[in-house]
């Protein structure tokens, strides 16, 4: 069971608690549109992992130097993070295994396509993608890219993933490490 942090990781700390699995963590940035952080036009992942939306940065206007500028600062925070929720704990060996990547939603698919990427890169022989809720248009999309994928709801009037919670607010890192710890 691997969440995405930070707001992954109690949702899948949950599911890894019911079905008795282990708990890690895969580390994903998204890269947001510098004039609107939210909307994202790509992501980043552990091992070099790079997924781009051309769609959205032919749109937004997105200029090389802006997106090389976005990447770098995402990659220092990749990268702080992946020290702090790891320490000195290894990474759960994904070598011939099925990898469960959990987050808490999915709005534009970026960080949840780097995070199957990443996993497929670390060895894991079947990759399910599952969420609580995403637009369906992006659910369809994700289908192509990973062994299976479990939504359980696909809202037909989808803006973003905090309207489908009452609580949306940033899980903080303590909350992250306590989760992995546990």
């Amino acid at each position: 069971m691997l969440g995405l942090p930070r707001g992954g990781v109690p949702v899948a700390a949950a599911v890894a608690a019911a079905l008795g699995a282990p708990l890690d963590v895969i580390v994903v940035r998204k890269l947001g549109v510098p004039y609107h952080r939210e909307l994202a036009f790509g992501a980043i992942g552990e091992g070099g992992v790079r997924v781009i939306n051309d769609d959205v940065v032919r749109r937004g206007g997105i200029g090389p130097e802006d997106i090389a500028t976005v990447e770098r600062t995402e990659q220092a925070e990749l990268e702080r993070q992946a020290r702090r929720f790891r320490e000195d704990r290894p990474r759960l060996p994904l070598d011939g295994r099925t990898a469960i990547v959990v987050d808490d939603g999915i709005a534009t698919g970026a960080t949840a396509a780097a995070a199957c990427q990443v996993v497929r890169a670390q060895g894991a022989a079947r990759v399910v993608l599952a969420v609580p809720v995403a637009p369906a248009d992006t659910v369809a999309h994700l289908r192509t890219q990973v062994d299976e994928l479990v939504c359980l709801s696909t809202p037909v009037l989808f803006s973003a993933v905090g309207e489908w919670y009452r609580d949306f607010s940033q899980t903080p890192d303590e909350e992250v490490l306590s989760l992995l710890k546990a």
